[in-house]
């Protein structure tokens, strides 16, 4: 495994316990440049995860609490008129962070909602006719609660498609409850304690060397029947795009540069299938392993 992001895992392991795969998911998210989405209900770990990223990867962080009365100046900042000057002067938001926890995105108005989504895609937010750009890594974890929670709005297809992951952190084993009980105070302290392992600018490299991992022709067409397959069966009503095979391919070369390989195996495909594709399939995430691991058992690998 790569050293350094060997380092982040572990560092996070401290507080986000037993979940190193989730851990592995959010960082091949975070190389590909892609934005995070976790379904879960509240109080599995969601906002320690995210903030623990940030700390050790020492990125500027910031969190929006979504309501239904949020409005889209709230994330984006507005232009207020200075007097002296004679002037608008642009106060920028929240979203003006490198990770930007975006929680219970499904709480807010759909118009609140579109107002992320479109930074997210185009990296700059424009104001009164002036774009602004985003700092640069610009990394965005919505959490979203389950549809069946009262005063949800659920995201259309055209907006999960955005997100390039989604996970669920899940509940904890009974072993690691019992450790999170008896040490609840000593978490806290050392996800504010968590020490940065590797900075912006060497995550930029990270993110770059992506582009020298090897992905085979035969790859590809496991690649192609997978979503091919979703295209040709009536299991789903809205079959994966070039868009998902596109990050199907960048997540596999990420979750296999960060098991320190410079190729991608069919391993890697199937290890990040679900967190890719399962949201664009508009499949639950309460049964989304299952029919997942159908679709991989009916499509061959060679």
């Amino acid at each position: 495994m790569n050293g350094d992001l060997n380092k982040v895992i572990s560092a996070l392991s401290e507080v986000i316990l037993e979940k190193p795969e989730q851990i592995k998911l959010a960082l091949c998210s975070l190389l590909c440049r892609g934005h995070l989405l976790i379904e879960d209900l509240p109080g599995m770990g969601k906002t320690t995860l995210s903030h623990s990223l940030a700390n050790v990867l020492g990125l500027s962080y910031r969190r929006v609490q979504f309501t239904s009365d949020l409005l889209p100046s709230d994330i984006t900042g507005t232009a207020i008129y200075n007097r002296q000057e004679q002037s608008f002067e642009f106060h920028s938001g929240p979203i003006f962070s490198q990770v930007l926890l975006a929680d219970e995105i499904n709480r807010a108005s759909p118009k609140t909602q579109s107002a992320l989504l479109e930074a997210m895609e185009e990296h700059q937010v424009t104001v009164d006719g002036v774009s602004h750009q985003l700092p640069s890594p610009f990394f965005v974890i919505a959490t979203q609660n389950p549809q069946h929670q009262s005063g949800t709005h659920p995201l259309p297809e055209s907006q999960l498609d955005r997100f390039f992951m989604r996970i669920s952190l899940g509940y904890p084993s009974l072993q690691a409850e019992t450790q999170l009980i008896k040490s609840a105070n000593k978490n806290r302290r050392t996800q504010q304690e968590l020490s940065t392992v590797i900075d912006a600018e060497r995550l930029a490299r990270y993110q770059d060397e992506l582009n020298t991992i090897t992905i085979s022709d035969s790859i590809i067409e496991y690649i192609l029947r997978l979503v091919s397959f979703t295209r040709n069966t009536q299991q789903f009503s809205d079959p994966l795009s070039p868009r998902a095979s596109i990050s199907l391919a960048a997540a596999s070369k990420a979750y296999a540069f960060i098991s320190g390989r410079d190729f991608v195996l069919p391993d890697d495909v199937q290890a990040v299938f679900t967190p890719v594709c399962a949201h664009r399939l508009g499949v639950d995430s309460r049964n989304g392993e299952q029919v997942m691991e159908q679709v991989l058992q009916q499509v061959s690998v060679h």
